[in-house]
């Protein structure tokens, strides 16, 4: 077993650990004058010496090679009357950045950092502060730091309102750049422009930076459309029903949506999935019979609850435990059930939701909408009405 004494290359694993939390290089960014390094070093004891003369010899022989490059190497005298007095070594000493930057390799990374530094200053003066504190970052986008750059730029300088994010007019900048490299353009744009544009409150890219998002659509259908069987429209143009409508179900699969008869005096609307955020803008759909419809899992229970968080009159329409059983031989496996704490189910929702949860009646049950016969769907839209 080798001997547990320091060896030079535990000097640049140390070294290499500082290079690789951004502290070297951060202080030398910044300026700050080096202070020397020493590293102790772990060595034989004088009874040593003497048993294991060859290893002492060859780590000894070790050092004094390491002494021809950057690390300065300090002794101390040990020895006794057995062995004699012997100078070891005892601490390894860096005297400047340029030393630690040879040992580690890294020339010509400090000398790329030095270039990006460079370029930022001429571009966006005002982000060379985020340069010197997050050097490495700043390494690690080197191939893309002009791109970055220029596209921080360009918003600052020559951005308008109501612009969207694919105007942005950059060689070799586009919507999937900007995309991928959201999270470091964020922290930029967030240094660079005026904190009036910049809301800090915002939940995505395009609001954060006053960009237009792309719109919400909603998708329906109508007993009497008046000549068109079927419209989408942009959401924050949807300010009223349809003339005459007095119920609005919800449904989520669209094949379903297409298929399923639309009673008198009513509409469907396309769900899609999670899209409750987009119908709580059409406010007026509070005012109406409102039937949401979705399957019978337990994240079809999650949609039914924000709905009803939004519009608290919010009706279920077959997702009842009467439906799942009659149903047996349709059931699938839900992918990844959800587990969350449910507050605006009523009393037979929320108790069949437990159920679903807890794997009471299998495991993982799923009952989606095109597995339902198409006669429960006519009867509860036309027969009952909806209910």
């Amino acid at each position: 077993m080798a001997p547990p004494w320091t060896r030079p290359a535990e000097v640049r694993a140390k070294l290499g650990r500082k290079w690789q939390s951004g502290v070297l290089l951060a202080a030398f960014c910044g300026g700050q004058p080096f202070e020397p390094l020493s590293v102790p070093i772990r060595g034989p004891a004088p009874g040593e010496i003497a048993e294991r003369l060859g290893a002492v010899q060859e780590w000894v022989a070790d050092w004094q090679r390491a002494e021809r490059g950057p690390i300065r190497v300090e002794y101390r005298q040990i020895g006794g009357r057995s062995v004699g007095s012997n100078l070891v070594p005892c601490r390894a000493w860096l005297d400047s950045y340029d030393q630690v930057w040879k040992l580690l390799g890294v020339v010509g990374d400090v000398r790329r950092l030095t270039e990006l530094t460079e370029a930022t200053e001429a571009a966006c003066p005002r982000l060379v502060p985020w340069v010197r504190q997050h050097p490495m970052r700043t390494l690690r986008v080197a191939d893309r730091w002009q791109r970055l750059l220029a596209t921080v730029q360009w918003i600052d300088e020559r951005q308008l309102p109501g612009m969207y994010v694919r105007q942005v007019d950059v060689p070799g900048v586009d919507t999937k750049f900007i995309e991928h490299n959201r999270g470091i353009l964020t922290e930029l744009l967030d240094v660079q422009l005026p904190s009036e544009r910049v809301d800090v409150g915002a939940g995505d890219f395009e609001r954060r930076y006053g960009f237009q998002r792309k719109p919400a659509y909603v998708r329906f259908r109508a007993d009497d459309g008046g000549g068109w069987c079927e419209l989408t429209v942009r959401a924050e143009d949807f300010a009223a029903p349809p003339s005459g409508v007095t119920r609005a179900y919800v449904l989520e699969n669209e094949i379903t949506y297409l298929a399923s008869p639309c009673p008198p005096g009513a509409m469907l609307v396309l769900g899609g999935g999670y899209a409750v955020p987009v119908l709580e803008s059409l406010r007026w759909l509070g005012a109406l019979d409102l039937v949401y419809w979705g399957d019978i899992d337990t994240h079809g229970f999650v949609i039914l609850d924000r709905m009803r968080q939004r519009f608290p009159r919010v009706r279920s329409m077959l997702m009842d435990r009467t439906t799942l059983l009659a149903h047996l031989d349709q059931w699938v496996t839900e992918p990844n059930p959800a587990t969350s704490s449910l507050e605006f189910l009523d009393g037979a929702e929320a108790a069949l939701y437990a159920d679903l949860v807890a794997d009471r009646l299998g495991r993982s049950v799923r009952l989606e909408q095109e597995r339902i016969g198409f006669g429960f769907i006519v009867s509860a839209m036309l027969d009952g009405a909806g209910a």
